[in-house]
């Protein structure tokens, strides 16, 4: 009888891990169009769309959770700046398409490194919440194994932006480096992602 009076205690969590498993699908499909599968980018915007509807499930249901195994603030704020890594890999290929720019071999290994990335992020959200302390050391060295991941992805993109030095064609030139421009942006908020799991793991301790 007593359990009919407790409030509610919803997965808010397992919903950031579904929004977390959206994510991964769609930035794999943005790996399979950087390697030229035009196709793959409805994909991407199929995905796009699922996460969003896992992103306003999350908030509904914080709004009526009465405990939550993180702070409501950082599950929100996990699930604000995941939508902008899959808002970011959506708009890329919408401005490639628009500009008529494929990608290339630089766009590509961005892609892949972007993909590592957010497949790091996913197991620090499998790992958020846990009640064992090695839970929250084992989701900050997956969020730091991300951030490491966009380091390099870095070093693709200054390298790609020399290379453009050689070209002749301005409008390919001003194409190229604008895709290469929002594949960075997807990048920093895998950081800013990753360093939000950092802050919630903190919290924890």
């Amino acid at each position: 009888m007593r359990r009919w009076f407790l409030p509610e205690t919803p997965d808010v969590v397992g919903l950031l891990r579904d929004q977390a498993a959206t994510t991964v699908a769609a930035i794999e499909a943005l790996v399979a169009w950087a390697a030229g599968d035009a196709a793959a980018g409805d994909a991407v915007r199929a995905r796009e769309h699922e996460a969003d509807g896992h992103k306003r499930a999350l908030h509904q249901t914080l709004r009526t959770a009465f405990i939550t195994p993180l702070d409501a603030e950082d599950i929100f704020a996990l699930s604000q700046l995941l939508d902008e890594v899959l808002n970011g890999a959506k708009d890329a290929i919408r401005e490639a398409e628009a500009m008529g720019v494929a990608p290339d071999d630089a766009t590509a290994a961005m892609a892949r490194l972007l993909c590592e990335g957010t497949l790091q992020l996913q197991a620090a959200f499998g790992l958020l919440g846990a009640p064992a302390t090695s839970s929250a050391d084992g989701a900050t060295e997956a969020a730091d194994a991300a951030i490491k991941a966009q380091r390099r992805l870095e070093r693709v993109y200054r390298n790609a932006m020399r290379d453009l030095l050689e070209l002749d064609d301005l409008r390919a030139v001003i194409g190229r480096q604008e895709l290469l421009r929002r594949f960075v942006r997807v990048s920093d908020a895998v950081v800013a992602t990753a360093e939000r799991v950092w802050y919630a793991a903190l919290k924890e301790a």
